[in-house]
């Protein structure tokens, strides 16, 4: 079970497609209440500028475009590669009674579905480690950013202090797996099973460090980053630059 394949948008969908009735909560539970936390983190870079229009991507089941939407008042286009999450997603949208709309459109985030700078403001969440080309799809969802338009990105992260570390790889290993089993059952398992080595993995691939200079090669400037929860939340946040 590993996303660095050919097929990592594939891998994604398969993953994800038996998860949305419980998500929000197991996901909630299992991190202890932090992506809640994280996820505030996140939005708070974007709504300090007030924008019109945001695109979300990796929206999964709409959490961080219904944030967004009841903190800025905005309008909100959520992508998603998993029609089941963004079924569940319009499920709750729907009985959101919101001042503002949701439209969730069916789509790749290395291949957006929108004109150059469509958006006042872009968000995306746990979306590197499924896609083949990091840097290529950060290229992609700059393009549809108007100049100085507010981005940020919330991932996992791997701790770097080596008993915070620690804690971190047994809880990932083997106590994350049993509660989502025991939670959540066969699908919730494998999700369980397959996290704490695909984050791993991939920070040995790309580092935050590296992340942050591929970000500004993409086109943006201001680059900043926090690492939260002793290191296993990684916020990052940027604007678009003029040329």
């Amino acid at each position: 079970m590993r996303p660095f394949s050919n097929e990592p948008n594939g891998f994604a969908r398969e993953l994800f497609s038996g998860l949305p009735g419980r998500y929000d909560f197991l996901g909630e539970l299992l991190s202890f209440g932090q992506n809640a936390r994280w996820r505030r983190e996140l939005i708070d870079h974007i709504v300090d500028v007030h924008p019109g229009a945001i695109l979300d991507v990796a929206t999964g089941t709409g959490g961080v475009a219904l944030q967004m939407v009841r903190r800025t008042g905005a309008t909100v286009t959520g992508v998603d590669i998993t029609e089941p999450m963004m079924w569940q997603a319009q499920s709750k949208v729907s009985g959101a009674g919101l001042a503002a709309p949701i439209f969730l459109v069916a789509g790749r985030a290395e291949q957006l579905p929108f004109d150059d700078n469509s958006f006042d403001a872009l968000a995306f969440t746990y979306l590197f480690r499924y896609v083949a080309d990091p840097a290529a799809t950060m290229r992609e969802m700059v393009r549809v950013v108007r100049p100085g338009g507010p981005i940020a990105s919330l991932e996992f992260h791997v701790p770097e202090r080596r008993l915070f570390w620690l804690g971190w790889w047994l809880y990932t290993r083997f106590v994350l797996p049993v509660a989502g089993w025991i939670t959540g059952g066969r699908e919730w398992y494998r999700v369980g099973r397959f996290l704490g080595p695909s984050i791993s993995e991939h920070y040995r691939v790309y580092s935050a460090e590296w992340t942050s200079r591929m970000w500004a090669q993409a086109g943006v400037r201001n680059v900043g980053m926090r690492r939260m929860s002793l290191g296993a939340g990684l916020v990052m946040w940027a604007v678009k630059g003029d040329g």
